[in-house]
């Protein structure tokens, strides 16, 4: 135990960056639980989506609908405007949420700003609509 309290002072550089990126990955594997969502592949989204009332939120900008394409049926609330479109979402606040993006991120910001506001069942499709693309699944570009 002593050499472990030697080495700590004298390489706590190496410590520092050990416990950092231990921190990282912990809150890689984990924060989605610890802010109240779960994040979903492609599949899991489409069980969702087929298997009960469920509310698909797009949160990219027009321009990348046009550009990736969109999921049909998903309603569109660019990222920016998802607050202050909260109250068009209010009959949902019970029913499950799937919130999607380019590749998972700023959904996970929207799954956020829904949980804060007491949604009950978000999720966040992970990858985003790259990972539904590469899936194979379909996407409409009208």
């Amino acid at each position: 135990m002593q050499e472990l309290y030697t080495f700590s002072l004298n390489h706590w550089e190496l410590v520092a960056a050990f416990l950092i990126t231990l921190a990282m990955l912990i809150f890689n594997i984990f924060g989605d639980q610890l802010r109240g969502f779960e994040s979903i592949s492609a599949e899991a989204a489409v069980r969702l989506l087929n298997g009960e009332d469920t509310l698909l939120i797009d949160v990219r900008n027009k321009d990348e609908l046009t550009k990736d394409g969109h999921i049909k049926d998903a309603k569109h609330i660019p990222l920016n405007k998802l607050r202050e479109k909260m109250g068009d979402l209010e009959q949902h606040r019970s029913h499950t949420v799937a919130i999607i993006c380019r590749s998972g991120n700023r959904s996970g910001v929207a799954c956020g700003q829904l949980k804060k506001d007491g949604f009950e069942h978000v999720y966040n499709l992970k990858g985003g609509i790259l990972s539904w693309k590469s899936a194979g699944l379909p996407v409409s570009y009208k």
